[in-house]
């Protein structure tokens, strides 16, 4: 687990810099048809409004994302100029090719990998249709031999490493367009993921359905938020098992978008602002209400972990010991920095409220 935090995601100790979140800009612009009206035939009409119609968007369309020089170095903005919508995409991550899936765009990918779970049974189908170029992180060379007109997903895999699918410059001087999910960078919100989405929509030219999807993540969001009054404010750490059962804490101070869902909940990282290593000692000082630890494909087993964490003598003065508060959490929900991590938390709400 401590291999998957520290070298191949934003949130696991690869510490990634800060990022400018900025926002969209476009060489063009996306125009709208006038909402039209109808007048019945009467003595007296009354025009009948209709909803306008969907933006289109115009090419070439330009629109600012990110990039970097690989691995821990400074993401900073660049733009990327569209011609017309990519025919052929990778997804660095299955959370990546699932956004594009609810966006309705399967048939335009040529490539997914890095499958560390089940995934999301409501696009499974789907899901199907996309070849896998690797159940693990994919190489350039793998990604490259695809034929994509477009690389997108988690950003501390735009790298060139043997996990990494080259960096951002060097793909695009290849020809290859890419797109950095910003919810995969530090400073990541809620707000990063709408608009990911709001940008995907004008990229494909599926606005209506960006539109549309934002509006109903947001409805989620207002849900899970009503609900955390009922289970009221609690504090959380990442833990792992470090081995043998002896429990590991992981900060997550990189992690702002998983930070900010769960603030959803009424949660709050005890370690939000601390960097380096946490030991046991401190975590017990630190006491926080509940301990999360990720479930992933290939991982020590969860559930034997918990088991050594509740029978650790030297852990039962901590409050999520003594309450049997420890939850686990689907890694590709919660580190594929996409929608699904809605799924999941709303089962960790559900299980919240449960033992409370």
């Amino acid at each position: 687990m401590k291999k998957i935090f520290k070298r191949y995601v934003p949130l696991l100790a690869v510490l990634v810099m800060a990022v400018m979140l900025a926002a969209c800009s476009s060489s063009t612009s996306n125009t709208k048809e006038a909402a039209a009206t109808a007048a019945p035939a009467s003595a007296s009409p009354a025009p009948a409004e209709t909803a306008p119609a969907a933006a289109k968007t115009v090419y070439p369309l330009t629109l600012e994302n990110h990039t970097n020089n690989g691995e821990g170095t400074e993401w900073t903005a660049k733009s990327q100029t569209f011609d017309k919508a990519p025919e052929k995409v990778v997804a660095n991550t299955q959370g990546a090719a699932e956004l594009l899936i609810k966006l309705g765009l399967t048939d335009k990918m040529v490539g997914v990998a890095a499958l560390y779970g089940a995934g999301d049974p409501a696009v499974q189908e789907e899901f199907k249709k996309i070849p896998v170029i690797s159940q693990d992180y994919a190489s350039k060379e793998l990604v490259v031999g695809r034929g994509p007109d477009l690389v997108m997903g988690r950003g501390g895999l735009f790298a060139d490493a043997d996990w990494g699918v080259g960096t951002v410059g060097g793909l695009n001087e290849l020809g290859i367009k890419t797109f950095v999910q910003s919810t995969s960078l530090q400073g990541a919100t809620l707000d990063s993921l709408y608009k990911d989405i709001e940008q995907l929509g004008q990229i494909f030219d599926v606005q209506e359905k960006a539109t549309a999807y934002i509006a109903e993540l947001k409805e989620r969001a207002a849900k899970l938020k009503e609900g955390a009054a009922a289970t009221g404010a609690k504090t959380f750490a990442y833990v792992s098992d470090g081995g043998n059962g002896a429990i590991a804490v992981y900060s997550g101070n990189v992690d702002t978008f998983a930070g900010d869902v769960l603030g959803l909940l009424g949660l709050t990282n005890s370690y939000a602002d601390v960097t380096g290593e946490i030991s046991k000692e401190q975590l017990i000082a630190t006491n926080p209400d509940v301990l999360l630890i990720s479930v992933y494909t290939g991982g020590i087993d969860a559930d034997q972990s918990i088991k050594a964490f509740y029978a650790d003598p030297s852990l039962q003065s901590l409050k999520a010991i003594q309450n049997k508060a420890i939850y686990k959490i689907d890694f590709n929900q919660f580190w594929g920095y996409s929608y699904s991590i809605f799924d999941g938390a709303e089962k960790l709400a559900s299980e919240l409220a449960a033992g409370k």
